[in-house]
């Protein structure tokens, strides 16, 4: 009965420290229950991001994530993610780049309940109670493909117009004001001027602090002065995380422009997955390849070109180049 019971609960839970990644939606869904119901007509515009869920507290799986069917508790450090060709074969990849200790280790397709999942490590399993903070890196977050695909057949879209009023009344034109619509292709391209997406080529998505409390009221936070305020609020002035996080991101810089993989790849709707804890561990991984699309041969991109529509550039450096400069400038100045 004692092993049937045990068995049972490994089937639904994480096993070890009982660390979970969850989807950006389920965060996003958590907090805006808790905070701000109308981050739910965003929750889908991202694929993942992280969340704790720890037998400590009593917070079981099925609670916090059973209801969106994306991710699945594994054995071992591990979680499963719903199944998704276009990241699986970026996984795959990126498991024989020199990007390989920055992204999750990847362990192929599992079948549960009928649905096919990608086996992927837990990168929470080795923190205690951490603090979280999910960046969506690069100057868009939509493929060019799809910017194409919603001009071929152009329909004014009232649900997209009312998104775009309730963030900003002023942002429709006169004619769309007058049509109660807009077409998709000027809903995306205006969505991402709202954030540091546009000014700095990455945005703050959601962060979870040690305490439980989340925040995911960024999509306005679009000056540098903002996004300072925010990871200073992350860190909670705790200098050697701040020193941790920047040599982190300086490595994976140095190691991403000499990458394969990441020159050959249009990298879109990527995020940084930073994580510490109170033991003063602190690591930054890449993490969501759903949008990563491979580059016909022998195109390459540098990541930091401004983009142009059809030169398939995605600013991700050029985020990076920025994050790093605004966390360099938070160390104290010494004389």
């Amino acid at each position: 009965m004692v092993r049937r019971a045990l068995c049972w609960l490994r089937s639904r839970f994480v096993s070890g420290a009982v660390c979970a990644c969850v989807s950006a939606c389920l965060l996003l869904h958590y907090c805006s229950v808790c905070q701000n119901k109308s981050w739910q007509k965003l929750k889908t515009m991202v694929h993942w991001s992280p969340f704790v869920v720890s037998f400590k507290k009593r917070y079981p799986w099925v609670q916090l994530a059973g209801h969106a069917g994306n991710f699945q508790a594994g054995e071992y450090g591990r979680l499963l993610k719903r199944y998704c060709e276009c990241e699986q074969q970026c996984l795959q990849k990126l498991m024989k780049d020199t990007l390989r200790p920055y992204v999750p280790g990847y362990y192929g397709i599992v079948q549960r309940d009928d649905q096919d999942y990608n086996l992927m490590d837990d990168l929470l399993a080795d923190f205690d109670s951490p603090s979280i903070m999910d960046c969506k890196m690069g100057s868009r977050t939509y493929l060019e493909e799809e910017l194409m695909k919603a001009r071929e057949r152009p329909r004014l879209r009232k649900d997209m117009y009312e998104k775009m009023v309730a963030v900003d009344p002023g942002a429709p034109t006169e004619q769309e004001r007058a049509q109660q619509g807009v077409l998709k292709p000027r809903y995306m391209q205006w969505r991402e001027t709202l954030s540091s997406t546009a000014t700095l080529g990455f945005r703050i998505e959601g962060i979870k602090k040690s305490d439980g409390t989340c925040s995911t009221n960024f999509k306005k936070t679009k000056l540098r002065e903002q996004v300072m305020q925010a990871l200073e609020d992350f860190v909670a002035g705790n200098t050697q995380i701040l020193k941790l996080y920047l040599l982190r991101l300086e490595e994976l810089r140095s190691v991403l422009e000499q990458s394969h993989f990441f020159r050959s790849h249009e990298v879109v709707g990527s995020s940084l997955l930073f994580v510490h804890d109170a033991s003063g561990k602190a690591r930054v991984w890449m993490i969501d390849f759903g949008k990563t699309v491979p580059l016909p041969e022998p195109r390459t991109l540098d990541h930091r070109t401004p983009w142009m529509e059809g030169n398939r550039e995605d600013g991700y450096l050029w985020g990076l180049d920025n994050l790093i400069d605004i966390l360099s400038s938070m160390l104290p100045q010494t004389s």
